[in-house]
């Protein structure tokens, strides 16, 4: 995706999420102030990292303790969210699909599933943890009607192809794809694929060459 439309590169939205997560962490406990050492500590990276990320969205601190915790999540929130909540539908309600949905919900974003799709007769008109699950038939039909705008699709990696028409031409804006294939879309259309095997298969990559290092 490289830089969004306002010039806020991929990276930092991906950090100004993760800073916002651990300041909420942080106001949880009754911090009220955070050095950007600290927080570039609680990350990985550098201070000057951190300070470049705030700049670049116009946030800047003099205080002498540090970032005001509560002021700084409001600003990233202002960035990042958007003004009306944003409704997503999870396309694969298998284990996959209901664990996303479990996780997600559970988080009190600005960000809502509002509706699951599936094609098992066994799950299509019931509710699975409070979302209702409807036919892949109704997709186009429902998206208009429940206003969604992103969808995360938790398919079997063999279907995930065939939903790319019908995610297109439901108007939908953004996907999120956890299945193992690739998907394409026109511009205009974000998305973000998210293979777990290849990651996990990085990580244990990585894993032998450390133990391979140090025998």
């Amino acid at each position: 995706m490289g830089a969004l439309n306002n010039g806020i590169p991929e990276k930092t939205v991906e950090r100004l999420s993760e800073y916002r997560r651990t300041l909420l962490a942080c106001h949880r406990q009754g911090i009220t102030h955070i050095f950007s050492h600290v927080l570039a500590g609680i990350h990985g990276i550098t201070a000057v990292q951190v300070r470049r990320d705030l700049m670049l969205i116009g946030f800047s601190s003099d205080t002498k303790k540090g970032y005001d915790v509560q002021i700084l999540i409001d600003y990233i929130s202002r960035i990042l969210d958007s003004p009306q909540p944003m409704n997503i539908a999870v396309l694969g309600m298998g284990h996959l699909g209901q664990a996303i949905t479990k996780y997600f919900n559970g988080k009190g974003l600005k960000l809502s599933i509002t509706a699951a799709f599936d094609i098992d007769p066994a799950k299509v008109g019931t509710t699975i943890d409070g979302i209702p699950c409807y036919h892949m038939e109704t997709f186009e039909q429902m998206v208009e009607e429940l206003e969604i705008s992103i969808v995360i699709v938790s398919s079997p990696t063999s279907v995930a192809p065939q939903l790319v028409l019908p995610i297109i031409n439901a108007g939908i804006k953004g996907v999120l794809n956890f299945t193992s294939t690739p998907l394409n879309f026109p511009q205009g259309i974000v998305v973000e694929n998210y293979d777990i095997t290849t990651l996990l298969e990085k990580v244990a990559y990585f894993v032998k060459e450390n133990d391979s290092s140090n025998s």
